[in-house]
């Protein structure tokens, strides 16, 4: 009987088994947080594919492009150009958020499941891929991407086809959400994970442009943190779970979890714009590097990143945390230095500073890697 029940459980894509989970974390850790190596096999493939990059003598806003200087076209090498348009790095925000919930939903069941957790990285991935696009596009039609060499719409010369993208991405990625809400059959997951698209669209989609006033970090702060986070740990419901099997409820651990997750990811975003204020101010767009200067901008990062800890101190003390992830978590804190430290020298140099949000996509992976594990090693300790 017991095998039996076993068998009709692990039909279903759930187990308590717990090594499914680590191999997710441990792969995601190998390919996001180490130093990138790029494919130069790849990108010399696509370099053959791509169009030349086609740039046209007048920006959308009717402002003419200037006149490129001889040789300004080598300085970036055109693989160097594909990889900064595939954005790989950037999708950990996508890694993240699903393994630090679904080590949260172990955490409390003592079950994950392997079959939700790959769909909904599949589903993720094609929303951050629409994301990626669409940003490239609407940055397009108002002229903030006029000179970006890596820009997809300047890549491949056709605004239509990139947007034509996007919204594939879009509806692919969406159908393998409701694929996902369908096997879990809790509401509460489609509505947050419904939410966090939304405030997708309103960032950077007209007619709301938010991001052009400022309101980015704060939506994207929303968007991964509570709502995608928490919409991913009920993800790990099941209309098949038993009667007698924990359910997921809402609780201070995934809420303080998802806050951390948010924190490190609004990192990533206002970092991007350190080498862009010049060319934001000239469109207007107002965000807020543009806002507050380079200069004020770096301590802010320091400011952030002290409140980062603090948080995850207190989390810890009011036993919404495990003590095992914050113990974990604090391995970053070297890093971290260092990379504030990066900032704070370099926050004048656009060429130097443009690789700033490369580091925080590491720190924000390897803080998100080390906090699910925590989750995870503070279960096993409550079986033993």
């Amino acid at each position: 009987m017991h095998n039996s029940y076993n068998d009709r459980w692990d039909s279903y894509g759930y187990t308590d088994d717990y090594s499914y989970l680590y191999i997710c974390i441990a792969i995601y850790f190998a390919t996001v947080s180490l130093p990138v190596i790029r494919c130069k096999r790849w990108t010399a493939i696509a370099h053959r594919h791509l169009p030349t990059l086609q740039c046209s003598s007048h920006s959308p806003a009717g402002n003419p492009i200037p006149a490129k200087k001889k040789g300004e076209q080598n300085e970036v090498s055109r693989p160097t150009l594909i990889w900064r348009a595939i954005k790989l790095p950037i999708y950990s925000v996508t890694l993240v958020p699903l393994t630090v919930s679904s080590a949260a939903a172990y955490h409390q069941t003592g079950l994950f499941s392997a079959r939700c957790y790959l769909l909904l990285l599949l589903a993720s991935v094609l929303i951050i891929t629409w994301l990626n696009l669409s940003n490239d596009v609407y940055d397009y039609d108002t002229g903030v991407d006029q000179n970006k060499k890596e820009s997809v719409v300047n890549m491949i010369g056709s605004r239509t086809e990139a947007h034509s993208a996007a919204i594939l991405a879009l509806v692919f990625g969406f159908m393998g959400i409701i694929w996902a809400f369908t096997e879990a059959e809790d509401i509460r997951f489609i509505l947050l994970v419904t939410s966090a698209i939304l405030w997708g669209y309103i960032y950077q989609c007209p007619p709301f442009r938010l991001s052009y006033h400022g309101l980015g970090e704060p939506l994207c702060f929303a968007s991964f943190g509570p709502f995608a986070t928490t919409a991913f740990y009920f993800s790990q419901s099941s209309k098949n779970a038993p009667s007698s099997m924990p359910s997921l409820s809402l609780n201070s651990t995934i809420l303080c979890a998802s806050v951390l997750v948010g924190l490190t990811t609004t990192f990533i975003l206002f970092c991007r714009h350190f080498h862009q204020i010049d060319g934001d101010k000239a469109v207007g767009k107002m965000s807020p590097l543009v806002r507050v200067g380079a200069e004020t901008g770096s301590k802010l990062i320091r400011t952030g990143i002290l409140l980062l800890y603090a948080l995850l101190l207190a989390f810890t003390v009011s036993k919404s945390l495990p003590l095992t992830s914050s113990i974990l978590c604090a391995i970053t804190i070297p890093t971290t230095k260092l990379v504030v430290e990066f900032v704070e020298q370099n926050h004048n140099n656009e060429i130097k500073i443009s690789m700033a949000k490369y580091y925080f996509v590491r720190l924000h992976s390897l803080f998100g890697a080390l906090l699910a594990a925590g989750l995870m090693v503070a279960r096993g300790e409550l079986q033993s």
